[in-house]
């Protein structure tokens, strides 16, 4: 009976481990809100990333998140670096590309809980004379071990709530009406 049970788990261990082998090298994660407000308003607080902490989800997590910025103060070489508990990790980003007002393309490194190296981008698409499609998009390579973690974890789901909840909270201070701590870089 327990080499039964014993060749069940090997077997369930092999299925588990071919079948993350068949999933793609690769992964795109990305939300879309509909702010009602212009490209022009909305794009200050992505290409500042002094701005990140008042919108991102992910800063209310560890208020005690250590912080620092390098590089000019917005666009194009603006670097970010964070440090903080398990649920933030470690890490660093870094514009490599700004587009007023339609895209601000990010480089992520990762260094804790785990390694990785990844693209964010923002893509600002005007609708008419006072709204904005806002989409924040994420991709890179799909190491091995990510695929296995994704047999048992909806990676798409979880990061793309954090998606969810930062483009809400980007929409609530975009569509605010201008003050000295809401306008943006």
């Amino acid at each position: 009976m327990i080499k039964k049970i014993g060749i069940a788990i090997v077997v369930l261990i092999v299925a588990v481990l071919a079948y993350a082998a068949t999933k793609p090298d690769t992964f795109t994660i990305q939300r879309t809100a509909t702010i009602n407000a212009p490209p022009e308003r909305i794009f200050p607080f992505i290409n500042d990333l002094h701005s990140f902490g008042s919108w991102s989800p992910y800063e209310k997590r560890d208020p005690q998140m250590k912080r620092t910025y390098s590089g000019p103060p917005f666009g194009q070489g603006a670097i970010y670096a964070w440090d903080g508990n398990s649920d933030v990790g470690q890490g660093t980003m870094e514009i490599v590309q700004s587009t007023p007002p339609s895209e601000v393309r990010l480089k992520l490194d990762f260094i804790r809980p785990f390694e990785g190296h990844n693209t964010a981008v923002f893509t600002l698409v005007p609708q008419g004379s006072s709204s904005t499609n806002v989409t924040w998009a994420m991709h890179g390579e799909s190491p091995y071990i990510s695929k296995v973690l994704s047999t048992f974890i909806n990676f798409d789901k979880m990061i793309g709530s954090d998606f969810e909840t930062g483009l809400t909270n980007l929409k609530t201070l975009a569509e605010a009406p201008p003050t000295k701590t809401n306008v943006g870089a």
